[in-house]
């Protein structure tokens, strides 16, 4: 089982969307997908499944609710180990753990568990490695071979926890000067991350049944999003901003220069893709509550639209083989 995560400490670069439709390509290419939704804004969920189905999934009280709150919401409460969480179906080969606004509640217990499982206490260790371990619970129930977790576009405690539990981390950008700026904040702080947790795994407790993530946090590479870019934007800022992204992420994640023969995104091994725009198709995914590639003439894709859900299928094809022989699988 795969784990790959999808983050940028910079948020509105399209992230969310981008899993969304990852999640239905490796399944249209029967590849059996989890989602796991850790970003406590839930909009992941929020894509994925109609009000009426989260009304149900979120009642008042957390303790009953089938969400990821569940899972962790002994540690909050400081009454147990984590629990196997609820995994949602949404098709043969597509299911969700499905996030949780509350799972902010989860952060203290978090950032106390980090300093603490240096002296070896076995609570800590479960504590930072729950994520891991219900994501291995979820992806067993449903025979997942990838999971993709959506996190939020912060640096805390909660996805140092996600990130920890991912073999690989994709990271999407949009071409202006935030992106830029995420990376020069990211690269560094998954290098301590990583550093961190591999020193933390030389003091792990006694208990050796205990699963623990090895906390690779693999660079897989990067995902340009057109759809980030506002449409007063000039063609030739864009452009600017795109030309130094490979240099920046070469630079800042994987620690080293670039490479002469890499003089654009294009001719970037690291650039997994450029998504193009397709602002008209995602009113209309989100009406058909599907991704915006399975639309049909009866979701009101017609004429010029169904060319675009054409050329967006081929994109996403393209870029979840990209993903996929990056990070080691076949698509």
């Amino acid at each position: 089982m795969t784990t790959v995560a999808f983050f940028n400490n910079k948020g509105g670069v399209g992230k969310t969307s981008l899993v969304y439709h990852l999640t239905w390509m490796f399944a249209v290419r029967g590849i059996n997908t989890l989602a796991v939704d850790l970003d406590p804004q839930s909009n992941l969920t929020a894509m994925f499944l109609p009000p009426e189905r989260l009304e149900a999934l979120w009642p008042d009280d957390p303790d009953q609710r089938a969400s990821i709150l569940r899972s962790v919401r002994p540690f909050v409460k400081g009454t147990g180990d984590v629990v196997a969480p609820h995994v949602e179906r949404l098709d043969s080969r597509v299911a969700l753990v499905v996030g949780d606004l509350a799972l902010s509640t989860f952060e203290d217990r978090l950032s106390d568990a980090w300093p603490r499982s240096m002296d070896q206490q076995e609570d800590a260790f479960r504590i930072l490695s729950a994520f891991h371990r219900l994501i291995a619970m979820g992806g067993n129930k449903v025979g997942a071979a990838i999971v993709l977790i959506d996190v939020g576009p912060n640096l805390g405690a909660i996805n140092r926890a996600a990130l920890i539990a991912a073999e690989w981390v994709v990271t999407p950008l949009a071409p202006d000067i935030f992106s830029i700026q995420g990376l020069r904040n990211l690269g560094p702080t998954l290098t301590d991350w990583r550093r961190g947790w591999s020193d933390r795994l030389q003091r792990r407790p006694s208990d050796r049944n205990l699963s623990l993530p090895s906390g690779e946090m693999k660079p897989a590479g990067y995902v340009v999003m057109q759809t980030g870019m506002r449409l007063d934007r000039p063609v030739k800022a864009y452009g600017r901003w795109v030309q130094r992204i490979p240099a920046e992420y070469a630079k800042t994640m994987l620690g080293r220069p670039l490479e002469p023969s890499v003089i654009n995104v294009e001719s970037d091994p690291a650039c997994l893709g450029v998504m193009r725009h397709y602002h008209s198709l995602m009113p209309l995914a989100q009406d058909a509550r599907k991704p915006m590639f399975q639309l049909r003439p009866a979701d009101g894709a017609i004429g010029a639209h169904l060319e675009a859900v054409q050329r967006c299928h081929a994109d996403f094809l393209a870029l979840a083989q990209r993903v996929g022989q990056s990070c080691g699988f076949s698509v």
